[in-house]
């Protein structure tokens, strides 16, 4: 996640959709002023203290001079003094589903405040908590776009990290603890449409648990995307605050995905929400099998206390599990084996289970291990590759 600081690019006044530019500006709080009816709207800016701005948006295409207005009042958003109108621009420019986050700080009460409206001040580290916090509520969404598990430990990582890294972080507010998420439609759509389902899930699950003390909402609710990652994260939001927020709305270009509310209504966590999300998170941890893999790596690093007996091995995988590295316990044979392979720069193939706990970044009960034969050509690449990461 990013925000840019050059702002973002200008769209082209032909590629605008006026009808999508009168829905982000109604959606971040600027007010419909009148205009002529069926024609054209007019649009001021929210809040106080911002330079008289106004907007005239025609109401289609239809009109010969919608592209001369459209070109002024995209000039009229870039010169803007209102915070949202970056945000506008940044929606304009990458057609994005945008994912808002609101914690209270102890200063204010009740539910977050609309797009564009005045906050109450917030320290600068609680403002750095919320947007680690927003990350790792998007990765554990991106995970989850993966495949469902309870726990998904090093699985998947660098692709869903890959996914939310597209992901521009809007113009902060003045004040106050909040966040904008533009997630762009493509290729981003499956993440938020995760989560929209995943955060009601959570929600349901931790209801359930506080009314009835059962876990077992959580169990179905791994279903919808729910995970340790992501009640990690949820504990990481709402840790310290008075309670927090996630509110999303769709691209208006894109609309609703199918079987997902068109104005999801925010879904909220307390403090009290915290020993079943906790509870939860350990219980994903604890009850996600371990699974069988049958994996080729390079070995980067070999280690054992003595001359003889058994030693550890840090493999960088090749194939056969979705993690970058690999720690192996092999019997004295077979860690004979990986060093052989080693020092002929050969590729070590081992069968054994990826340990769920150490997040299936550990191989368990390792067999059948034997080096695997290469052509010269690619055997010297892979030499090259492990001398880069030395």
């Amino acid at each position: 996640m990013h925000r840019p600081t050059d702002g973002p690019a200008h769209p082209e006044p032909h590629r605008v959709d006026p009808r999508v530019l009168g829905a982000l500006l109604d959606r971040h709080g600027w007010h419909r002023r009148g205009g002529a009816a069926g024609r054209y709207t007019r649009w001021t800016p929210p809040g106080p203290g911002t330079t008289p701005t106004s907007l005239l948006i025609p109401d289609g295409r239809a009109f010969p001079d919608c592209d001369d207005l459209l070109a002024e009042a995209l000039a009229a958003l870039a010169r803007s003094t209102a915070p949202s109108a970056r945000d506008v621009l940044t929606a304009l420019a990458v057609p994005s589903d945008e994912v808002r986050w609101w914690c209270g700080t102890g200063q204010d009460t009740g539910p977050p405040a609309p797009l564009g409206a005045p906050a109450e001040a917030a320290p600068w580290t609680a403002q750095d908590r919320l947007r680690a916090a927003a990350r790792q509520v998007l990765v554990a969404a991106a995970l989850a776009v993966h495949g469902h598990a309870r726990h998904h430990g090093a699985r998947h990582r660098d692709r869903a990290r890959a996914l939310v890294d597209g992901v521009l972080v809007g113009t902060p507010p003045p004040a106050g603890c909040g966040l904008t998420a533009f997630v762009p439609v493509a290729p981003a759509r499956p993440v938020t449409e995760r989560l929209h389902h995943a955060l009601h899930a959570a929600r349901e699950a931790v209801d359930y648990q506080r009314a009835t003390g059962r876990p077992d909402a959580f169990d179905t609710a791994v279903a919808a995307g729910v995970s340790r990652e992501l009640t990690e994260a949820l504990v990481a939001l709402v840790h310290g605050t008075e309670g927090a927020a996630v509110t999303l709305a769709w691209a208006p270009a894109a609309g609703a995905p199918a079987g997902c509310a068109t104005r999801p209504e925010p879904v909220e966590f307390t403090p009290g929400d915290l020993p079943a999300l906790r509870q939860a998170g350990d219980r994903y941890l604890r009850d996600e099998p371990s699974v069988p893999a049958r994996v080729t790596g390079a070995v980067v690093r070999l280690c054992r206390s003595g001359p003889r007996g058994a030693g550890t091995v840090r493999l960088r995988v090749l194939s056969g599990a979705d993690v970058p590295r690999l720690r192996v316990t092999l019997d004295e044979d077979a860690y004979r084996t990986a060093v052989h392979a080693h020092l002929a720069g050969l590729p070590l193939r081992l069968s054994g289970d990826l340990d769920s706990r150490a997040g299936f970044r550990r191989l368990t009960g390792a067999h059948d291990v034997e080096p695997v034969p290469v052509d010269d050509a690619e055997r010297d690449r892979l030499l090259k590759a492990l001398d880069g990461e030395s």
